[in-house]
């Protein structure tokens, strides 16, 4: 995500960037950190490429529904050990996809969270609550309410990008009691909805705008209505081809507008548009559809996603073009015959930034038609149909998905963005007021120290470094900007703390965070992973490991740098959506103060054991590799993690070595089939590893897996850590935050 720059100070003191933060700034400032020193891919397309590099097998697609098909084995493990408990962050927040109010209950708003699962606040949006099975897919795509209560959710996260692969769900869901019971209700093939809309006049009549899978064809996609609250459905509105879906669905009596969408993921190319994109508009209840012309774009390939907004014959169109770059905005008064794009404004340009295709929403106000807002990095806003604009990316966190009136309460306006949910009674012109409690934060990374069980840090998506302490209050608060990568905190001085944004941008800290000096543009690279691994000696904290396409060694804590290995990758890769491929994933030191094992994202493993004199490659050819780790007490004791989704193919996800690399055992046994994100090993010999489908543990070592305790809901887990001093283990969550559990 492109992430608002906050108001820290940054000053130059002996030819560092140091960054300092103001005892009058406000607790939900961060740093921003100095001018980029690398960061090829921009937006959401950057953390996109990177996870869908990662999660799949190279020149393979995502497999169908292989995200759920995991979960199924996954649940048929037996569990194991105690109960997790959330430890936060809940004053955080994450991405929010959609919103709904309950029209029976006063002030009760419902928000779905992309990964995290479906949330209702009773207190007009200052607490959030789960009403979502943890036991399903957490995958959210739309939330809405019919006049009698019943409560509808689509899953699957239709935006394509965003710290994630896009997690596909699991058709639709009803619940007549608030969300404490749900029941599917068909269109299970959808990979993402988008949009519910239930007839106002009916409220057993509901229009769905079914997206569709961004990795295979075809499936449940368009649009579809249901007369029977969803018992059985009929598609009313099919795509021109197998990868165009539907987006947007307005219900005005028979009048009905839709938008639909060509998308696809590819394993070597993006295509967020094509000739089935496009406005659409039914004048008998979805019998008959035309495709709306008039002064839109013409149907063509360069045609991308489309938001819109119908008030009345008002009509709004937020047009952007395939590859990503805001192409207009347009205006119908006559229901959609004729339309007329508004005057240019860059700013409303510049909102979509190169990549309109994350948020295609409009919103026009219900009781004045000319005042519409537009989700974009920024929230812009018109009051006078179009013709002038201004935008809000300084009060409110960026990047918006979702908003909606609340008709009780006049000029009240709930939005919901990469930061979470938001209130205003100004009709969204300012005066928002950000959720107290909400614990749906996507998480990329853990880091915890044995000096002090309350400290807790990590990297988060959009929501920069976070860190249980420093903060105002008792909850967690932003140290460095951006999307939160690599964090550390050294095991033997609890205020030596190192964090990082993307592509390895990381620094330095003696104070706890409270002020960082930048020390990446002290390394040797060419090209830094997305997440770039930085490690600490286990012997000697002041000796640090940093990965590039080669091995960077400090001995002085971070200070200096200098390569202890040539280009250990097998060069970058060919596609120029994702350059910086080709790099180190994960360091392993040993502890016997020479051996360092090195894993890539191109499956390569090496190891040296004269610190750098020389280097021995190990394994190639195997998947991505997510973790490498060697045994505290023996250095030729070693084990990879592997990440990608399978379709059929025999790789494992988990290899173990006790001969320093020369002979592998497949130790993936009756693991799900589903990426493996991280490895420890844990007293006697026990592993624990963190998946896209939870935590699982092998006491034996021997590779029959368990899964690890209960409470935690179904929901990807990027990083492990682990305290054999006090026996806990805590996992980061991409989607709920983090999570505790008390070991042998």
């Amino acid at each position: 995500m492109r992430r608002r720059l906050l108001s820290f100070v940054l000053a130059v003191v002996a030819g560092a960037a140091v960054l300092t933060a103001p005892g009058t700034a406000p607790a939900t400032a961060a740093p921003p950190g100095p001018p980029d020193v690398y960061r090829p891919v921009r937006g959401p397309s950057a953390p996109a490429e990177y996870r869908y590099q990662q999660k799949t097998l190279p020149g393979q697609a995502m497999p169908r529904h292989a995200h759920d098909l995991a979960a199924q084995q996954a649940r048929k493990l037996p569990a194991v050990g105690g109960r997790w408990k959330a430890v936060g962050p809940t004053d955080i927040g994450g991405r929010i996809v959609s919103l709904a109010l309950d029209p029976t209950r006063a002030d009760t708003v419902y928000a779905a969270a992309a990964s995290g699962g479906l949330w209702r606040s009773t207190d007009a949006g200052r607490s959030f609550h789960s009403v979502w099975p943890d036991d399903w897919t957490q995958a959210m795509g739309a939330v809405a309410t019919a006049p009698d209560g019943t409560l509808y959710v689509g899953t699957g996260e239709p935006n394509p990008g965003g710290g994630s692969i896009t997690y596909e769900g699991t058709g639709l869901y009803r619940s007549t009691d608030g969300g404490a019971h749900w029941r599917p209700i068909g269109l299970r093939d959808s990979g993402a909805i988008s949009a519910i809309t239930i007839d106002p006049a009916n409220p057993r009549r509901v229009y769905v705008a079914a997206a569709g899978s961004l990795y295979n064809g075809g499936g449940d996609r368009g649009v579809y209505r249901s007369d029977d609250a969803g018992e059985t459905w009929q598609r009313i509105l099919a795509g021109e081809n197998d990868f165009t879906g539907a987006t947007e669905i307005a219900v005005d009596g028979d009048r009905l507008h839709a938008v639909m969408w060509d998308h696809r993921r590819r394993p070597d190319l993006r295509t967020y548009g094509g000739v089935g994109s496009g406005v659409f508009r039914s004048t008998d209840g979805g019998r008959s559809w035309q495709r709306l012309g008039g002064g839109l774009p013409a149907r063509g390939p360069d045609v991308g996603r489309i938001g819109l907004a119908v008030a009345g014959d008002r009509l709004y169109a937020l047009v952007n073009k395939s590859g990503g770059p805001f192409e207009g905005f347009y205006v119908s008064d006559d229901g959609g015959d004729t339309w007329n794009r508004t005057p240019d404004n860059q700013a409303l340009a510049a909102s979509q930034s190169s990549f309109g295709w994350w948020f295609g929403k409009v919103w026009a106000d219900p009781r004045d038609p000319d005042h519409v807002h537009v989700a974009g990095v920024a929230l812009m806003t018109t009051r006078d149909g179009g013709a002038t604009w201004t935008g809000d990316d300084t009060s409110i966190h960026v990047d918006h998905h979702a908003m909606v009136w609340d008709p009780r309460r006049p000029g009240r306006v709930y939005l919901g963005n990469d930061g979470g949910v938001y209130r205003s009674d100004r009709d969204g012109d300012g005066g928002w007021v950000k959720a107290r409690h909400e614990p749906y934060t996507q998480l990329y990374s853990a880091a915890i120290t044995p000096q002090d069980v309350t400290r807790i840090s990590g990297g988060a998506q959009d929501n920069g470094s976070l860190r249980s302490w420093g903060g105002d209050g008792d909850g967690f608060n932003e140290y460095l900007g951006g999307d939160g990568e690599e964090n550390l905190i050294n095991p033997t001085d609890r205020d030596n703390v190192f964090a990082c944004y993307q592509y390895g941008n990381c620094f330095r800290s003696t104070d706890g965070g409270d002020t960082l000096t930048y020390f990446a543009d002290k390394t040797a690279f060419k090209r830094r992973n997305w997440f770039t691994p930085v490690v600490f000696d286990p012997r000697d904290p002041r000796i640090l490991y940093y990965g590039s396409e080669v091995v960077n060694r400090s001995t002085d804590g971070g200070v200096t740098w200098h390569p202890i290995s040539p280009d250990l990758s097998g060069g970058p890769g060919a596609d120029p959506a994702y350059p910086n491929y080709g790099t180190i994933t994960s360091l392993a030191p040993a502890t016997d103060g020479r051996t360092v094992y090195a894993g890539t994202d191109d499956g390569r493993v090496w190891v040296t054991r004269d610190l750098g004199a020389t280097w021995t490659k190990l394994a190639e050819g195997r998947p991505w590799v997510t973790r490498v780790v060697v045994d505290p007490a023996d250095p030729d004791r070693v084990w990879t993690t592997h990440s990608g989704y399978r379709a059929g193919s025999p790789l494992p996800h988990v290899y173990a070595s006790t001969d320093g690399g020369r002979h592998w055992r497949n130790l993936s046994g009756n693991l799900p089939a589903a990426p493996v994100n991280d490895l420890v090993v844990a007293r006697g010999g026990i592993l624990y590893i963190g998946t896209d489908q939870g935590v699982f543990t092998s006491p034996s070592g021997r590779g029959h897996w368990l899964r690890l305790g209960r409470g935690m809901p179904q929901v990807p887990v990027d990083d492990i850590e682990y305290d054999a001093r006090h026996h806990r283990l805590v996992a980061a969550t991409f989607g709920r935050g983090f999570y505790e559990l008390t070991t042998p």
